[in-house]
């Protein structure tokens, strides 16, 4: 039977660089691997063409030679079909199934696993006021946060005592194991169970933590919120976040911000605005209003025949700018007030003000709307 183009059992084009190659052999030989695939000869025999078309195309010289003349430039005698050194694929294999067998063929597992660990980030809302992001403020917030045992400092070994080397994995953190497989021995490796592939186990748990070296503790913390914040605003605090273990920093604290609403003002980027009611005759007449600011209440002179949605700037009265020292504006929208009820005397000067201006309050606008439109657009 002729044997299928290295290439098409790797998947991978004859373009193909290391990595490429690599990895397709990676991905297919944990596919078809016996030890997850027990008792299936179509997966042995894809593992084995998988196995011998990685030999070659991963040797560039063997690879060069392939590509020239095929399979003929091979024979037999190079074990090609009878298995391979898996020695040679220590490496890659302990990629592929440190997963399964808990780090495998290299030391770098292990080390990860008794080596110092980085303690977990924290996150927390923090709600605050709209002066407060205008203008930055100082809180004091409490978390709840994993730190090291005070009492065993963190070993987990009662105290007086400390921890004792695993007697099953005498500290390596892995047990090995031997399997006869369809192309000789195969050794793998798996984490020890009696210390969970820490090497180290403790005989006298401390009273206080169990044995796990971790307390949860509730901490008060102090945070300075800077001028300018906003709604999802981010404050990070290095190292504030749950200890780490044997010797591993902590994690950090990220703090997001909520700025509640205001009743008068309403924030656009660092501008603000707000809405503020004026009587008709103030709009009629113009004249000095106060207006309110963040900063307090400001004189403002509006000009006669103010109408109503009528907006006016108040500049560098917003908020400012987080990166920078500039200022946003404020933004005036005027409403104009009608009141509700007149007394008899009001009620006669409007008209006479009516008559003056030329409308009589006493009837119907016979003309209508319509009508002055038309007048409005004559010639």
């Amino acid at each position: 039977m002729a044997k299928r183009d290295y290439y098409e059992i790797l998947g991978i084009s004859k373009d193909a660089d290391d990595k490429e190659i690599k990895s397709a052999f990676r991905k297919l030989a944990k596919k078809y691997h016996p030890d997850l695939n027990p008792d299936n000869k179509e997966a042995e025999t894809n593992f084995k063409e998988i196995n011998e078309a990685y030999e070659v195309l991963s040797d560039p010289n063997k690879k060069a030679k392939y590509d020239q003349f095929g399979h003929a430039a091979f024979d037999q005698s190079q074990g090609f079909g009878g298995g391979a050194d898996f020695n040679d694929f220590g490496d890659i294999f302990g990629d592929i199934f440190g997963d399964f067998f808990g780090g495998g063929f290299g030391g770098s597992s292990r080390a990860q696993r008794t080596g110092p660990r980085a303690g977990s980030d924290l996150k927390i809302k923090l709600d605050i006021t709209f002066e407060e992001a205008a203008f930055g403020t100082k809180k004091d917030i409490k978390i709840n946060r994993i730190e090291k045992c005070h009492v065993c400092d963190g070993s987990g070994a009662k105290k007086g005592t400390s921890k004792k080397t695993c007697p099953t994995c005498h500290g390596a953190g892995h047990v090995k194991t031997v399997q006869r497989t369809p192309f000789g021995q195969f050794a793998s490796t798996k984490t020890c169970t009696t210390c969970n592939g820490i090497g180290e186990v403790v005989e006298e748990p401390c009273t206080a933590c169990g044995g796990s070296g971790k307390e949860r503790k509730s901490r008060k913390l102090s945070i300075n919120i800077p001028a300018g914040v906003d709604t999802n605003s981010v404050i990070p605090l290095r190292g504030e976040g749950n200890h780490g273990e044997r010797g591993g920093p902590a994690g950090d604290l990220y703090v997001y911000l909520n700025v509640k609403e205001h009743e008068l003002f309403e924030r656009d980027g660092y501008d603000v605005w707000c809405e503020i009611p004026i009587s008709f005759t103030k709009a009629a007449l113009g004249g000095n209003i106060e207006v309110p600011t963040l900063e307090g209440k400001v004189k403002y002179d509006i000009p006669e025949g103010m109408q109503p949605g009528t907006v006016f700037r108040l500049k560098n009265k917003g908020i400012k700018n987080l990166r920078g020292s500039s200022k946003g504006d404020q933004y005036v929208r005027v409403k104009i007030t009608v009141p509700k009820k007149l007394t008899d005397k009001q009620k006669e000067l409007l008209k006479e003000f009516a008559k003056e201006y030329g409308e009589d309050a006493d009837k119907d606008d016979k003309k209508g709307f319509f009508g002055k439109m038309k007048d409005a657009f004559k010639d």
